[in-house]
């Protein structure tokens, strides 16, 4: 065992591995519907190897967090500068005065409680779930004109008052809205879901055969054609419109006639014992019923490429429509929508629902088909394990020269901080990269690791270093910081809903996934989503998710600031 304490002190590298793995291990763990997630378990998990006094660089964590707010932005980039448009504007505004509430309640919560900035910090970073503002209030306060040993002692509170308040931030918000959200809102939100699906097309969604949830698949039959079969003699157009007023668009893709197989057209006249290729959703291929065809396995005329082919949306011809819309233009034919993606997040896949540019939607079809498709909407994000690297590199660089830069108002110094300035670039980068998909692409695995690693390792090493003071910190706190942490969750939730009922007067769903959003709770809107069993509360989330992921953050450097 000594030997394994001395090591960790001489190779700290070890440790913060360590740390991560028995985080993720213990996050992963439930109780019922509530887990502590990866970051609290990383953080706690730190806390408790930090009692081996084990030094880091404070250089490390700093890169990682560099690197993890560049990402945040670049995901809710489009969609953040999207929602400076007509349709967007109340969501964002709306946004912006619930994390206003998310700064104040904290703010005057810790005054009353007596708190300094180091505790306040901390438990606005907890009760609103907004991890990144632990670093950003710290390189904050390592701003301020005060000795050095008293901006330790502050920093260490941040992560102490962070992981008593996280918990009810987070399980806290669940609830709140998922089981006294649609009581403030009036009740019945399965009933209002469904209307709203309604209002979307949902009602149509059975009997729209090109738009399709994401557990759908195109499937391809072989009929041979019978000499008293309706599509003998006619085009495929013809059989095609004929399948469709019984109400299945399903597509002849391939035709086998004699030994040869041709690439259906539109004009080709189909033939007795021509064996067609006839594929479309699986269960209108289920429930087709070949009265005067035969079914035949045909493994050559059935062994053509299908692809599945997520594009980024683009394009102004299909940006504001609905897929309905896109599903009405003649370059869809043999193209099923499969799912719509926004800030990472799965729409509804509803007649009426709008696409927005930045939208990741994934196609299915044959590989010409899907092709075309893609030229006319946006760009193929085809699967690839390379990222623009230059384009990172150089947004962190400029972000963090933004964030270096100092102005004096009054005598007091105020910065973005290099942390607050990567988030900025993150955001203009991850537009840029909207406007202009040829360059600058991340995959969503890279993506997904400088997310997700870049925090957690940021906070494993905050938590190793924060590890001698922790304990001395939460007993200087006592319990009354959670219940401080409750209110700083609970008012700003709350009265949020309120505002979205009776000042912005949003549909009772599309209410429930702003306050979601605003607050950048997933948590709550999968609890949400179940509530209502519906996926439509994803309305609201992404435009308000993405100014709540900025503000929020950025609110870590303000706390300090109104606070010296």
């Amino acid at each position: 065992m000594d030997w394994i304490i001395t090591t960790l002190k001489d190779y700290p590298e070890l440790a913060i591995f360590l740390t991560l793995s028995l985080g993720y291990f213990i996050g992963k763990f439930k109780i019922g519907s509530f887990s502590l997630g990866t970051v609290t378990s990383v953080l706690l998990v730190g806390v408790l190897i930090g009692q081996l006094d084990i030094v880091i660089s404070p250089n490390v964590k700093s890169v990682f967090f560099l690197m993890f707010l560049f990402a945040v932005g670049y995901s809710v980039g489009p969609q953040f500068f999207g929602g400076l448009k007509k349709d967007g504007l109340p969501q964002m505004l709306y946004a912006a005065v619930v994390c206003v509430l998310c700064l104040i309640c904290p703010y005057l919560v810790g005054k009353i409680m007596g708190y300094d900035m180091g505790l306040t910090a901390g438990m606005l970073a907890g009760s609103q779930t907004i991890s990144a503002v632990i670093g950003v209030a710290s390189d904050t306060i390592n701003q301020l004109n005060i000795p050095a040993d008293q901006k330790a002692a502050l920093i260490n509170k941040i992560p102490v008052a962070y992981a008593v308040t996280y918990i009810f931030g987070t399980a806290g918000s669940a609830w709140l809205l998922a089981s006294i959200g649609p009581k403030l809102l009036g009740g019945n939100l399965v009933e209002k879901a469904k209307e709203l699906e309604i209002q979307l097309g949902g009602d149509a969604i059975g009997d729209d055969p090109s738009i399709a949830s994401a557990y759908d698949r195109v499937i391809y039959n072989a009929y041979e054609i019978a000499a008293h079969s309706y599509a003998c003699n006619k085009t495929v157009l013809d059989v095609e419109n004929e399948l469709e007023s019984k109400g299945r668009r399903l597509f002849i893709q391939r035709i086998r006639r004699g030994k040869e197989i041709i690439d259906a057209t539109p004009e080709f006249v189909i033939q007795e014992n021509d064996v067609v290729a006839l594929g479309g959703r699986r269960e209108y291929m289920m429930n087709y019923v070949a009265a005067n065809e035969k079914e035949v396995l045909d493994i050559e005329l059935l062994n053509f490429p299908v692809e599945v082919l997520s594009v980024l949306i683009v394009k102004k011809e299909v940006i504001g429509k609905t897929l309905a819309d896109l599903r009405h233009v003649k370059y869809m034919h043999g193209v099923v929508i499969r799912s719509l993606k926004r800030s990472g997040i799965q729409m509804p896949i509803l007649p009426n629902t709008v696409m927005q540019k930045g939208d990741m939607i994934e196609l299915v079809g044959i590989k010409r088909d899907v092709d075309q498709v893609a030229t006319h909407i946006g760009y193929p994000d085809r699967p690839t394990n390379s990222t623009d690297m230059a384009f990172v590199g150089l947004g962190i660089v400029l972000g963090g020269l933004l964030g270096a830069l100092t102005v004096k108002i009054g005598g007091v110094p105020i910065s973005l901080s290099t942390s607050g300035g990567a988030l900025i670039s993150g955001l203009f980068f991850g537009w840029l990269r909207g406007q202009h998909p040829t360059f600058g692409r991340i995959p969503e695995p890279a993506l997904w690791i400088m997310n997700n690693v870049g925090l957690n390792i940021f906070i494993a090493v905050v938590g190793i270093t924060a590890g001698p003071s922790f304990i001395v910190g939460f007993q200087e706190a006592g319990w009354g910081l959670f219940i401080a942490g409750a209110a700083a969750t609970s008012i700003p939730l709350i009265l949020g809903l309120l505002i979205g009922r009776y000042i912005f007067k949003f549909h009772p769903i599309i209410n429930l996934g702003c306050a979601a959003g605003a607050r950048t709770t997933t948590a709550a809107l999968g609890a949400l989503q179940d509530a209502v069993k519906s996926k439509t509360p994803a309305l609201g989330y992404t435009v308000t998710y993405a100014v709540g992921n900025t503000l929020l953050i950025i609110w870590g450097v303000v706390i300090i600031l109104i606070m010296s």
